[in-house]
């Protein structure tokens, strides 16, 4: 049997109970053949072998829920995070410095600040901007993408627009806004700048799906495409289209569109009426490079940012809505109409619910859909399931819900959580082990850009379970390496009904995999998020390599084309 390469010298873990190690690799086609040992170079003929100096290697990363354009297009924002930005003056100063080089009336767009990590703990003022940039129009977008800071000149262009149900605008005490924009009210800002061109977008994928193959990410879930808060364009889709059509995506995309694109369609007298983009296509359109997977509703708002729907106050005060608790996003009777549309329908339901009373909302309407219209394995999502008591937990299993939590948010976002809910709450959030020990499928995600979205930091995070000041989260929910790397992979790919390739390295699956600088499993885990990404490959074509295997390795023809 001749095969197109074969991969031989690497540590394979392959996450395959039927044959956990190995240390070859036969492809063809973009798919596994056969895994084993070195024996598989006698028994098999290649065009090519690839040499992969013992190295450790570990099936394909698979971020189950980020913002791939988002990400993309905020790489040319000012960097507003933190660090560098360590408080307001030090934002005033960034923004000062790109308003001096931006044409009078431009934008002067920013990402990434979080209030929770400056020194005066709170948000920039309009007032503070307008000092900086009197002649520019300042937009400054939160770390968790569920609020924004914007200057006098933005807030007197929206100040005739209604403000959108599920949003707010932030007073001062004369009741004047300030600024600080919240949730859904958000789209009035978005309304001065997007849609942006397909080729912008086009652009940002680019740029992102570089960075992310040199991470190890072979695959990852868009969350929310085509309307809403999150979206770019309606015409989102076409450019996941064309960037594939140009050879500018390196990464397989599971897309969940916009809860806000779908439509009530006509339909036939004897046909039950569609929820569907207009067409009539639902969840499992595409292919193995580019599909849609469901559809992305948003419930709730932010932790860090006390916005996010909890049954008590935020600690301390300072949360949003009438009581201090945060607030619905979409009203819970609007929410519960729309998962039922969409799950009729036979849409795979990926609902945003971060705060326990968010959470507890967003299953009881999955249990309705399910018992009003009975469906097998719908794997209905919660992306986030920020927040959810112990006596819930039974009721995801018994649903057959994923949760998606992010295990970066620990270190980069954790301080700020723990202060929100206080030492009383902070264990019912971002479980992990909790889901695993109740056979509960777990997924790892970044959600991205809201922190940094390289995998082996969040499965570093998911193991040692520290915030970024060195104390601990919740102990009781750290992961094994093994349970980290499983969610990353198989984990992911079962969230998007695609573990039958993806997630294991086995004859049949897809052949994306990643080679790593150090073995993760035996290493002091502290160093987990220090080790490389040496060389990801994707479909069994090196994505990209950092030391060199795609001419190291010795080749029976030209390594050309590798």
């Amino acid at each position: 049997m001749r095969v197109d390469k074969i991969f031989h010298r690497g540590q394979f873990h392959t996450f395959d109970p039927a044959r956990p190690r190995a240390t070859a690799m036969a492809v063809t086609a973009g798919r596994i053949v056969a895994m084993g040992d070195e024996g598989l170079l006698d028994l098999l003929s290649a065009d090519h072998t690839v040499d992969l100096g013992g190295h450790t290697v570990v099936p394909g990363f698979n971020d189950a829920h980020n913002h791939m354009v988002f990400y993309g297009m905020s790489l040319a924002d000012v960097d507003i995070s933190s660090p560098p930005m360590h408080s307001v003056a030090d934002i005033c100063e960034a923004v000062r410095r790109r308003a001096a080089e931006t044409p009078l009336g431009g934008w002067v767009l920013g990402a990434g600040y979080d209030q929770n990590k400056l020194a005066e703990r709170r948000h920039p003022t309009a007032q503070e901007l307008d000092a900086v940039a009197p002649n520019h129009r300042v937009w400054l977008r939160h770390t968790s993408g569920h609020m924004c800071t914007v200057n006098s000149m933005v807030l007197a262009e929206i100040a005739s627009m209604p403000v959108p149900s599920g949003g707010e605008l932030a007073m001062d005490a004369d009741g004047r806004p300030n600024g600080l924009v919240l949730e859904q009210a958000q789209l009035m800002v978005r309304s001065l700048v997007f849609p942006v061109t397909v080729d912008r977008m086009v652009d940002a994928i680019s740029q992102a799906s570089q960075r992310y193959v040199s991470e190890g990410v072979t695959s990852a879930t868009e969350a929310g495409v085509g309307g809403g808060l999150v979206s770019h364009s309606p015409l989102e889709i076409r450019a996941w289209q064309e960037a594939r059509r140009r050879g500018m995506l390196d990464v397989r995309i599971n897309l969940l569109v916009a809860v806000e694109a779908l439509r009530h369609l006509d339909h036939a007298h004897d046909e039950d009426a569609p929820f569907a983009i207009e067409g009539g296509m639902s969840s499992g359109f595409g292919d193995e490079w580019l599909r849609i997977g469901g559809t992305k509703i948003f419930s709730d708002g932010s932790l860090i940012g006390r916005t996010s729907a909890m049954f008590e106050p935020f600690e301390g005060g300072g949360g949003a809505g009438e009581c201090g608790c945060g607030f619905f996003q979409t009203e819970p009777e609007v929410l519960r109409r729309l998962i039922l549309d969409a799950h009729r329908s036979g849409w795979q339901v990926c609902t945003h619910a971060i705060g326990d009373r968010a959470v507890a909302t967003v299953l009881d309407a999955y249990a309705d859909a399910q018992a009003a219209f009975p469906r097998s394995d719908t794997r209905h999502r919660i992306e986030h399931c920020g927040v959810i008591a112990e006596g819930l937990l039974d009721k995801v299993k018994t649903l057959g819900v994923v949760p998606v939590p992010q295990g970066r948010f620990i270190s980069e976002i954790g301080d700020g959580m723990k202060a929100a809910l206080g030492l009383h709450r902070t264990p019912d959030a971002y479980r992990q082990k909790s889901f695993l020990d109740r056979q509960i499928p777990l997924p790892g995600s970044s959600d991205r850009p809201v922190v940094n979205g390289a995998p082996l930091l969040g499965i570093h995070d998911m193991v040692n379970q520290r915030t970024a000041s060195g104390e601990p989260f919740v102990p009781a929910e750290a992961l094994t390496v093994e349970q980290a790397v499983s969610a990353y992979t198989a984990g992911s790919a079962y969230a998007a009904h695609e573990e039958g390739r993806k997630g294991r390295l086995r004859a049949g699956m897809l052949a994306d995999f990643v080679v790593l600088g150090s073995d993760i499993f035996t290493i002091d885990r502290d160093g987990i998020g220090e080790t490389r990404v040496e060389a990801t490959v994707v479909g069994g074509e090196i994505a990209y390599d950092r030391i060199g295997i795609r001419n190291g390795g010795r080749s029976s023809s030209s390594s050309a084309g590798l």
